[in-house]
């Protein structure tokens, strides 16, 4: 088992609903005993579709919101443990990229003020050595020094993500969270800066969790997948045998729905909406959309078990892909 640089154990988060109950506000589940374990240098992806609880996942690891229980270990410190400051001196380590590269930057502040600022904070490169560390950061994510002077509004929007990426860069950190980095660019630029994020985890060493509703991105720049649905983890494993050989229907059904040149007869088709986290199925949670689900799937929760070397899936059934192949 390789060294783990970030461990998340038994983590669960849910919301104040705003909607009153009986005797009180409820709560809405979100996420539901997660675990995971990345190492070093490695990039984890996280996929699923919208309103599985993967942003939510993304900001708990960082502490950018509390969870309501678990454990979350980055190199050897419990963060739940440390104080206000200690966790601010411990961000220089963990930084995250948003997703919307238009919202992520201040208007009104140049590239330069938004680099500094984070460079300030943490009290790295002052003086004489800030501005050719600019420099350098710009380079680093494929843009001119000549743009630090220019305002978000000047820019494209791949141009804005490389400068969100260099602002997380900036500080040197040995963990970052991308939260549907590409999601919000055209199919090209997602390519380019894809590409990017891979160079940059070759040159840095930098560890990643890399979050998108996309299983063949994820799989493009991912070491290992985990597969969420509803706040609960369906499979983990080795990026490229969870998207070619999927132990899960779930993940079987998000390969499907993948563009494809196989007759819509041969996909694996998910019936309705994701269920509301208010009103979860009982037992399995895929088990009201999954086209193989058998009388026992609504009468215990599958326990995310190990299947084969690296890999695991929560699913009482070991025969169900294997008819559909």
């Amino acid at each position: 088992m390789p060294e783990k640089l970030v461990e998340v154990v038994n983590l669960s988060k849910s919301y104040q609903s705003a909607k009153k109950g009986l005797f009180r506000k409820s709560r809405i589940p979100v996420l539901r005993n997660v675990d995971l374990q990345i190492a070093p240098g490695e990039i984890l992806g996280l996929v699923g579709e919208s309103g599985s609880g993967k942003s939510t996942l993304g900001k708990a690891v960082l502490k950018l919101i509390d969870a309501d229980e678990g454990d979350i270990v980055f190199d050897g410190q419990n963060l739940g443990g440390l104080t206000t400051s200690q966790l601010r001196a411990r961000r220089k380590d963990m930084q995250i990229i948003f997703q919307d590269p238009y919202a992520s930057l201040d208007p009104r502040k140049t590239v330069r003020a938004a680099l500094s600022e984070a460079l300030e904070t943490h009290g790295l490169y002052t003086g004489d050595a800030q501005e050719p560390r600019l420099e350098a950061l710009m380079k680093m994510v494929g843009l001119s020094a000549e743009f630090l002077g220019r305002l978000p509004h000047e820019f494209s929007g791949g141009q804005r993500q490389r400068i969100g990426i260099a602002r997380a860069l900036a500080v040197e950190p040995r963990f970052i969270v991308a939260d549907e980095a590409v999601s919000a660019l055209d199919v090209s630029i997602q390519a380019q800066v894809l590409n990017l994020l891979a160079d940059l985890r070759r040159d840095t060493g930098v560890a990643m969790l890399f979050i998108s509703h996309d299983l063949s991105v994820v799989r493009f720049i991912s070491d290992r997948v985990m597969v969420l649905y509803l706040g609960r983890v369906m499979e983990v494993g080795p990026a490229n045998d969870v998207h070619f050989a999927p132990a899960h229907p779930y993940t079987a059904a998000l390969v499907s729905a993948e563009p494809s040149l196989k007759p819509k007869g041969e996909r694996i088709g998910l019936k309705g909406e994701i269920p509301s986290p208010m009103n979860p199925p009982s037992g399995c949670v895929f088990r009201s959309r999954c086209p193989f689900a058998i009388g026992a799937c609504d009468e215990k929760i599958p326990e995310l078990r190990l299947i084969g070397q690296g890999r695991y899936k929560a699913c009482i059934r070991d025969d169900i892909l294997k008819g559909a192949e």
